[in-house]
């Protein structure tokens, strides 16, 4: 069981060729100073589209969900909220509709969402993206604390990593350090409380040993708004030009390409 603005645009990271200062690799993202050299601590991923492919059910219940109270949800408005808490994507996508979010509207169709995400994952499972629980588990080798944020609540988190076998703990039984979900924080993404509640959890106290995995906007903004690097993913469903005009140090394809990272290739156990 698990435990429970404007801003510039960046260019793609320049790999480095090598690490350096003794093995250690050169800093990244929004902390780095010219000469400084980091060890990577933690990596906190993102859920659905970044490590679990959930078949973008997730974004289908809110839809539908938001439709059924006569709201209209057009595609471009969905995919701003992608990644947000719930409770807010709804919110503004009702406004954004036509219809206005009483509290009592707010909170029926935050338990439609669920119940409809609740079906269509009983239709159709969720399961581990390609080489996500291999990268966790070196990752864990290598000393790097693993952990997951979402914009999921936990009465949504919990029931999907359960149906993975994925648990928080110490040892191989168990693939993650930490789960940190809106339930766990004032506000969710952008807002930058996810990765520092994670830090909070595994004990890291430096953001620039920390890495943030996500594939939407939203997930490079809370990690430049967190002060860590933030890494964008194409599993998700975005291309790389609506991903690379926000603020990253690297694109990748996938998640389980971060371990050839330099950041990360220098990272080994002491």
């Amino acid at each position: 069981m698990w435990q429970a603005t404007g801003i510039p645009p960046h260019s793609i990271h320049t790999p480095f060729n090598s690490p350096c200062c003794n093995g250690h690799t050169p800093a990244v993202g929004p902390a780095a100073k010219k000469g400084s050299c980091i060890v990577i601590e933690l990596v906190a991923f993102d859920m659905a589209g970044t490590t679990i492919d959930d078949h973008g059910l997730v974004y289908v219940a809110l839809a539908d969900s938001v439709t059924e109270t006569g709201a209209t949800v057009a595609d471009d408005d969905l995919q701003q909220w992608m990644g947000t808490d719930k409770v807010t994507a709804i919110i503004a996508l009702l406004r954004l509709g036509g219809v206005h979010p009483d509290d009592a509207l707010v909170v029926h169709t935050f338990a439609r969402f669920k119940l409809l995400l609740a079906e269509a994952y009983e239709r159709h499972a969720p399961v581990a993206l390609p080489g996500v629980e291999e990268a966790f588990r070196e990752l864990a080798s290598r000393g790097v604390f693993i952990a997951l944020t979402t914009g999921f609540s936990d009465e949504v988190a919990g029931p999907l990593l359960d149906s993975l076998g994925w648990s928080v703990g110490a040892g191989p039984a168990h693939l993650l350090d930490a789960v940190v979900t809106t339930s766990d924080v004032v506000l969710g993404r952008p807002a930058p409380y996810l990765i520092h509640h994670a830090m909070e959890k595994t004990g890291v106290t430096d953001v620039s040993a920390v890495l943030a995995v996500g594939d939407t906007a939203v997930d490079l903004l809370a990690a430049h708004n967190a002060g860590v690097a933030g890494i964008g993913v194409l599993s998700g469903g975005l291309t790389r030009s609506q991903l690379s005009v926000h603020p990253h140090a690297y694109i990748l394809d996938s998640a389980a390409e971060l371990l050839s990272l330099p950041e990360l290739a220098g990272r080994v156990m002491a």
